[in-house]
Protein backbone atom coordinates (compact mmCIF):
# COMPACT_ATOMS: atom_id res chain seq x y z
CA UNK A 1 0.00 0.00 0.00
CA UNK A 2 1.43 3.76 -0.70
CA UNK A 3 0.16 6.52 0.93
CA UNK A 4 1.11 9.86 0.43
CA UNK A 5 1.27 12.96 2.84
CA UNK A 6 0.35 16.29 1.57
CA UNK A 7 0.26 19.51 2.18
CA UNK A 8 0.92 22.82 0.38
CA UNK A 9 4.55 22.60 -0.61
CA UNK A 10 5.35 19.11 0.43
CA UNK A 11 7.46 20.24 3.26
CA UNK A 12 6.67 21.05 7.08
CA UNK A 13 3.25 19.92 7.66
CA UNK A 14 3.44 16.65 5.31
CA UNK A 15 6.59 15.68 7.20
CA UNK A 16 4.29 16.11 10.33
CA UNK A 17 1.63 14.26 8.70
CA UNK A 18 3.93 11.32 7.24
CA UNK A 19 4.65 10.70 10.84
CA UNK A 20 1.41 10.79 12.39
CA UNK A 21 0.23 7.91 9.45
CA UNK A 22 3.26 5.57 10.22
CA UNK A 23 2.18 5.73 13.19
CA UNK A 24 -1.18 4.73 12.84
CA UNK A 25 0.22 2.28 10.32
CA UNK A 26 2.13 0.72 13.02
CA UNK A 27 -1.19 0.53 15.42
CA UNK A 28 -2.89 -1.08 12.89
CA UNK A 29 -0.20 -3.47 12.20
CA UNK A 30 -0.06 -2.71 8.26
CA UNK A 31 2.65 -2.26 5.91
CA UNK A 32 2.82 0.89 3.54
CA UNK A 33 5.56 3.04 2.32
CA UNK A 34 4.60 6.57 2.85
CA UNK A 35 5.66 9.50 1.52
CA UNK A 36 5.67 13.38 0.82
CA UNK A 37 4.33 15.59 -1.73
CA UNK A 38 3.40 19.02 -2.76
CA UNK A 39 -0.28 19.35 -3.54
CA UNK A 40 0.87 19.76 -7.35
CA UNK A 41 2.34 16.87 -7.41
CA UNK A 42 -0.17 14.67 -5.59
CA UNK A 43 -2.98 16.00 -7.97
CA UNK A 44 -0.39 15.32 -11.29
CA UNK A 45 -1.17 12.39 -13.17
CA UNK A 46 1.37 10.26 -12.50
CA UNK A 47 0.42 9.46 -8.56
CA UNK A 48 -0.41 6.18 -7.98
CA UNK A 49 -1.09 6.25 -4.25
CA UNK A 50 -3.66 4.59 -2.90
CA UNK A 51 -4.43 6.82 0.36
CA UNK A 52 -4.18 10.19 0.28
CA UNK A 53 -3.84 12.25 3.53
CA UNK A 54 -4.07 15.74 3.88
CA UNK A 55 -6.10 19.02 5.12
CA UNK A 56 -10.09 19.37 4.35
CA UNK A 57 -8.89 22.71 2.06
CA UNK A 58 -6.18 21.23 0.65
CA UNK A 59 -8.61 17.80 -0.54
CA UNK A 60 -10.61 20.14 -2.40
CA UNK A 61 -7.97 21.11 -4.65
CA UNK A 62 -6.70 18.15 -5.72
CA UNK A 63 -9.34 17.33 -7.93
CA UNK A 64 -10.00 13.38 -9.78
CA UNK A 65 -7.00 11.36 -8.25
CA UNK A 66 -6.55 7.88 -8.21
CA UNK A 67 -6.08 7.29 -4.49
CA UNK A 68 -8.88 7.26 -1.38
CA UNK A 69 -8.51 10.94 0.39
CA UNK A 70 -8.64 11.42 4.18
CA UNK A 71 -8.88 14.68 6.02
CA UNK A 72 -7.11 15.04 9.07
CA UNK A 73 -8.27 18.34 10.96
CA UNK A 74 -5.32 17.63 14.10
CA UNK A 75 -2.17 16.79 12.70
CA UNK A 76 -0.99 16.03 16.20
CA UNK A 77 -3.93 12.96 16.58
CA UNK A 78 -2.88 9.52 16.40
CA UNK A 79 -6.03 8.49 17.61
CA UNK A 80 -8.11 10.33 14.42
CA UNK A 81 -4.77 9.55 11.65
CA UNK A 82 -6.03 5.60 13.38
CA UNK A 83 -9.17 5.73 12.79
CA UNK A 84 -9.75 7.07 9.80
CA UNK A 85 -7.42 4.69 8.00
CA UNK A 86 -9.42 2.09 9.61
CA UNK A 87 -12.49 3.54 8.20
CA UNK A 88 -10.83 3.86 4.55
CA UNK A 89 -9.60 0.54 4.39
CA UNK A 90 -12.46 -1.17 6.15
CA UNK A 91 -14.40 0.59 2.99
CA UNK A 92 -12.15 -1.41 0.51
CA UNK A 93 -13.07 -4.69 2.13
Amino acid sequence: MRILAVCGMGLGSALLLRMLVEKAVSNLQLEADVEVADISTARGAGTDADIIVTSAELAEQLGDVQGKIITIKNYMDVNEMTEKLRSALSEDS
